[in-house]
């Protein structure tokens, strides 16, 4: 293509895109495209453009070492419903709703071994108390309903909640002691929920204990290494995280398995939780795949 077609094409091209701008800036032309937007036709049509998508991602991530352990903090759900002129309490509905599908994304489809969630750290406890308490019955709630949900035995699902139960309220407490002993015999695949968690009081409660066992004569000061430090830990006995993706644009592990991220690949969305896509989930783990293979070539 000659130096002035090129030019003409981008003059063109530019005009045309300063018109569709007009025409979607106007009234009747935001009129007509929150008209389409929210049609049925363009509903299923996008629905199924995602479905191809996903499945083409899907069929690539395959091809390749998957992450072991994926570790996820879920964050965005009350501003996502300040968006939608929502109260918090209903974005953490739909945060629970999207977990779900989140757990069957990454154990069902993908074929992840270990997954993580940060549900509520040692700092949300400073929120509203009203909103602690509606975040606490619905952990209570879905604990209870996890219990016998077939799709946690089917998949042969061990759950673990972890962090400082004994801050939790005791239906939360026993609801977790219920499924966490329904499921301990489960190899498959393993869910961690992250209730009252933080880092550092992971750390902190680990030194304790090896304390506690140094001076019961149970442990050698000497024989303290990683390894050892590992297997007080919350999440002893399972692999580190390969992979950790934080939602809602943020930039930051805050508290999050700090002993345990040592060594992990690092993934930030700008979307919300509640609104986060399959697509979403595969796209981090082809980038810690492409990582990976950069990394060892």
């Amino acid at each position: 293509m000659s130096k002035q077609m090129k030019t003409l094409k981008d003059i063109i091209g530019k005009k045309i895109n300063e018109i569709g701008g007009y025409i979607i800036k106007s009234g009747p032309g935001r009129q007509l495209v929150s008209v389409v937007y929210h049609s049925r036709f363009f509903k299923l049509t996008s629905n199924r453009i995602y479905e191809m998508m996903d499945r083409k991602l899907l069929e690539e991530v395959r091809k390749h070492k998957l992450p072991e352990h994926i570790a996820i903090i879920m964050d965005g759900n009350r501003r996502f419903a300040d968006g939608l002129g929502l109260d918090h309490n209903t974005g953490h509905l739909l945060g629970r709703d999207k977990l779900d599908e989140v757990v069957e994304w990454c154990f069902s489809e993908v074929g992840i071994k270990v997954l993580t969630v940060y549900a509520f750290s040692t700092e949300n406890f400073r929120r509203d108390d009203e909103e602690v308490s509606a975040i606490m019955n619905l952990c209570a709630e879905e604990l209870e309903k996890g219990v016998n949900d077939p799709r946690v035995h089917d998949n042969k699902i061990c759950i673990r909640v972890i962090g400082h139960l004994k801050s939790l309220p005791k239906e939360v407490r026993n609801a977790a002691k219920l499924i966490m002993n329904h499921t301990k015999n489960y190899d498959k695949h393993f869910f961690n929920l992250a209730l009252a968690y933080g880092g550092r009081q992971d750390i902190l409660q680990a030194i304790h204990c090896i304390a506690r066992d140094v001076k019961n004569n149970r442990l050698k000061p000497e024989d303290i290494e990683e390894e050892i430090i590992s297997s007080y830990l919350y999440t002893k006995g399972l692999p580190d995280p390969n992979l950790i993706l934080r939602t809602s644009g943020e930039e930051r592990l805050s508290n999050f398995l700090l002993w345990q991220a040592a060594h992990s690949d690092l993934y930030f969305s700008d979307v919300y939780w509640p609104e986060l896509k399959k697509g979403d989930i595969l796209k981090a783990i082809r980038t810690y795949q492409q990582r990976q293979r950069s990394f060892n070539n």
